[in-house]
């Protein structure tokens, strides 16, 4: 199956501190892929990259068999074939829940407002979050803002969404409705690409884990050879002080 996005000898440097290095790594149409890693190995860079959020050094990041970085490649509409749901759900807050999804459609996609809503209300039902509509963000708790922020990406009906750690910022109790969420995203068959310190997803819901360290991937592979029966020492050591979260 050919692949939705093909990451290839990607790089990023800030300055003279080289974040990413030689990133090779692809994400087929509804394959459900997990970047797991410590706090600073790169993940979230390479989402932001993924997205053009940051703009990669060098290397290249095929879509649908064309070079997004290439100088004549329309960013923005690569964009909006990219969800992304971040770890501060980023929604507007003066505007009520409905309107947070009708937004981006309207302005980016050029749909009618009642096209708009349509297809709203359609992914804040998926959610959990259709009785929401009127709320405005500061009414509700952390994992009804990101379930909204699902609901918001799902909007754009993007070929993939990207999840930079989606419950990182959540209390504990909340964590569980936005793991639900995603998990029936993924048994849907939506293509997506989940960074996350939720091991216990990654092994149940994922097709494929990468481990990433320092600005590396040092192992990939399905949930059962990276959880099971890891190849590399620091993959085993990173796995061995997660473990309670499995």
């Amino acid at each position: 199956m050919d692949a939705v996005i093909d990451i290839q000898h990607l790089s990023k440097a800030f300055g003279s501190h080289q974040v990413l290095k030689d990133i090779d790594f692809s994400v087929k149409k509804g394959e459900v892929v997990c970047i797991i890693g410590s706090s600073g190995s790169g993940k979230s860079t390479l989402l932001r990259c993924i997205n053009l959020l940051e703009k990669p050094t060098g290397g290249q990041i095929i879509y649908h068999n064309e070079n997004i970085l290439d100088k004549k490649h329309d960013i923005t509409a690569y964009r909006t074939k990219l969800g992304m749901v971040f770890q501060q759900f980023n929604l507007f807050n003066n505007h009520n829940v409905l309107n947070n999804c009708v937004v981006g459609q309207i302005k980016v996609l050029k749909r009618s407002r009642e096209d708009a809503e349509k297809v709203a209300m359609k992914y804040l039902k998926v959610v959990g979050m259709d009785k929401y509509i009127n709320a405005k963000p500061k009414q509700l708790s952390g994992g009804q803002k990101q379930r909204v922020a699902i609901a918001r990406a799902l909007a754009m009906e993007p070929d993939v969404l990207l999840f930079d750690e989606p419950t990182s910022a959540l209390d504990p109790e909340m964590v569980g409705e936005v793991l639900k969420v995603m998990k029936e995203l993924a048994e849907s068959g939506l293509t997506m690409l989940v960074v996350t310190h939720e091991m216990g997803f990654a092994k149940e819901v994922s097709d494929r884990v990468v481990f990433m360290d320092k600005g590396v991937i040092a192992e990939e592979g399905t949930p059962d050879q990276i959880f099971n029966h890891p190849k590399e020492e620091r993959t085993k050591e990173f796995l061995q002080r997660t473990r309670n979260s499995i």
